[in-house]
């Protein structure tokens, strides 16, 4: 009799004080499912502090929704502006609170392994990572903004991670992963 595969629902989501991207997959097993992708749009708001308290409620309204299990959120960048650094930190902040508020645990990427994980390449622009979100997923962008798909980007980089046995160990030479793998490898 074969295991059940166990399910698993991530949320991601990419802060901004501007603009905050999220999306949330199903995971079964090795397969990952888009569910939802979308962006808050808080270009609306002058005030900061009433943008942080969007943020909150949004993603605890996306969290009531979707009943993810885990929280992927990508890092905040280092910049030469402080107060941009700052206000993105705080975007972060009210998103890693609301999932708090909801008991999920938290991961956290900075953008060059996101793309990495995506792309294989950690300075892929935004339209490489969406690019790729598509063809692994198979949606269509249709106007959905690029922090959506960074947001989404977040969550597969997440189940990627966390869903690599072969990330767990570590190999000296392509002898020893043939040694440590003797079923994987092929001899001719």
């Amino acid at each position: 009799m074969k295991a059940k595969a166990t399910e698993r629902i991530i949320l991601g989501i990419d802060p901004g004080t501007n603009i905050t991207g999220y999306g949330v997959i199903k995971a079964i097993g090795t397969v990952p499912e888009l569910i939802a992708i979308g962006a808050i749009d808080l270009s609306k708001y002058d005030d900061h502090y009433v943008k942080l308290k969007h943020i909150f409620d949004r993603v605890t309204g996306i969290i009531d929704e979707y009943h993810p299990d885990e929280l992927a959120i990508e890092a905040p960048f280092y910049g030469k502006n402080v107060q941009s650094m700052l206000k993105l930190g705080r975007a972060q902040g009210a998103a890693i609170a609301a999932a708090l508020s909801r008991s999920l645990p938290i991961f956290e990427y900075a953008p060059r392994k996101i793309k990495m994980s995506i792309t294989g390449q950690g300075a892929a622009s935004k339209e490489q990572v969406a690019s790729m979100l598509m063809n692994v997923l198979r949606f269509r962008l249709n106007e959905t903004k690029l922090d959506a798909t960074d947001g989404l980007a977040a969550a597969l980089c997440h189940f990627y991670q966390t869903n690599n046995p072969i990330a767990e160990k570590s190999y000296n030479s392509w002898k020893d992963f043939m040694n440590k793998n003797p079923k994987r490898v092929r001899r001719q």
